[in-house]
């Protein structure tokens, strides 16, 4: 019941990218947001439960380890699908991929930023581990994107120095 209305929410959000990209809207990217901003949520609380129930012995490791001491952690997976979804991202033009690119593009940014306090403080530690740095600025990013516009339009009706000759 649930997946079948996730999938048709899906659908829909794909349907409407379609009909952007073919009548080349320009308000496109902010219809890509969505599938980004949900693709990167659900990865971040996915990639941060699996932390949890691996801390505390519920699940085995899953971890690739090249040598001892070597623990390639899951936001150098992210940075590397980061960058597929970049040059995917420019080198796409049908409706379809864009749509599955904004889908990647949230998938390595939830794995990144999972771990974004690594980033910043280079070590790994209980504080830096379960840091919500990272899923803060994302979202605080995508209020700032889908926000703008509409704030740019308000502050250009509201600022008294405009075309009126003031």
């Amino acid at each position: 019941m649930f997946l079948n209305m996730l999938f048709g929410i899906f659908r829909k959000m794909q349907a409407s990218v379609h009909r952007k990209v073919e009548n080349n809207d320009p308000s496109l990217y902010i219809s890509l947001a969505f599938p980004t901003l949900f693709a990167f949520v659900i990865t971040f609380l996915g990639s941060r439960l699996i932390g949890y129930l691996i801390t505390y012995g519920v699940m085995p490791p899953m971890y690739y380890q090249p040598s001892p001491g070597l623990h390639v952690h899951h936001f150098t997976y992210g940075v590397f699908i980061l960058f597929l979804a970049g040059y995917l991202g420019l080198s796409v033009k049908q409706a379809r991929a864009k749509f599955w690119v904004a889908l990647l593009l949230g998938f390595g940014l939830g794995l990144a930023m999972d771990e974004f306090g690594m980033w910043l403080r280079l070590r790994d530690d209980e504080i830096v581990r379960w840091s919500y740095d990272g899923f803060n600025i994302i979202i605080g990013l995508f209020l700032l994107i889908l926000s703008l516009k509409p704030g740019i339009r308000m502050l250009k009706r509201a600022w008294p120095f405009g075309k009126r000759g003031y």
